[in-house]
């Protein structure tokens, strides 16, 4: 009986152990080769970010605050760098304006036949929404900071698909309305599956059929897009491949 235990406790063992040894892509550790990495801690690290729209940046105390002076109008900030369809990208956020404000990342960003989205053929681009979501780009974006003043009411992180601004999933709320604490934020996106945190936090766990909203984006550009009203600070970007033996 007791030997018979004993075998009955090492099959559980190594069967624990089989299935925590294949990480899942949203996990930490299933992170691979780093590929960006930018602090936001002096101008310096924004070199070859461009901005649309009327955003300005303070660097200050380790952190870049993006804003529009006088609330003008929303702005889109691009990192430099093509990510392929495989990547982890994490970065931290404080709010310094709870009172309103929207937040989104664009990701798998290209131009409709496959362009860089700065490529010369493609039209000029102001923070206007619809130039990102519904005309000359194809993205898939979530929204994770929700409190505009024009609806209220929202409290749900969004992730749509674009240029078609297909809603495809509603998740729980992003970073809180009145919050003014650092929050840190994960994007997976491994090919198809999307997933997204705020302090580890899943708000957004989805997977693109290539079917019912067309083909799956792949390579692209990230992008930190605000609304006028927001004033956030950011630091600690970075993107990592996802290892390869992490694909499902």
């Amino acid at each position: 009986m007791i030997e018979q235990l004993q075998w009955r406790l090492i099959a559980l063992l190594l069967l624990v152990t089989a299935c925590g040894g294949a990480k899942r892509p949203h996990e930490p550790d299933a992170k691979g080769e780093l590929l960006y990495s930018a602090s936001f801690s002096s101008p310096q690290d924004v070199a070859g970010w461009q901005m649309e729209g009327p955003g300005e940046l303070m660097f200050e105390d380790g952190w870049m605050t993006m804003y529009a002076k006088d609330q003008a109008w929303h702005h889109v900030f691009w990192c430099p760098q093509m990510f392929l369809s495989r990547f982890v990208a994490e970065w931290e956020v404080q709010n310094k304006h709870p009172e309103e404000g929207l937040l989104i990342v664009f990701f798998a960003t290209t131009g409709l036949n496959g362009e860089d989205i700065f490529d010369s053929s493609l039209p000029a681009r102001d923070g206007t929404f619809r130039h990102y979501t519904r005309e000359n780009l194809k993205s898939y974006h979530v929204s994770y900071y929700a409190n505009n003043p024009k609806n209220p009411d929202r409290e749900f992180a969004h992730l749509r698909k674009n240029n078609m601004f297909a809603l495809v999933q509603t998740g729980e709320e992003g970073v809180p309305k009145a919050s003014e604490a650092v929050h840190k934020i994960r994007l997976v996106k491994d090919d198809e599956h999307i997933v997204f945190f705020v302090d580890d936090r899943k708000i957004i766990d989805w997977r693109d059929d290539g079917e019912t909203y067309g083909q799956v984006y792949g390579a692209g550009r990230i992008g930190f897009r605000q609304m006028q009203w927001s004033r956030f600070s950011y630091r600690n970007f970075n993107v990592w491949a996802l290892a390869p033996h992490e694909k499902k």
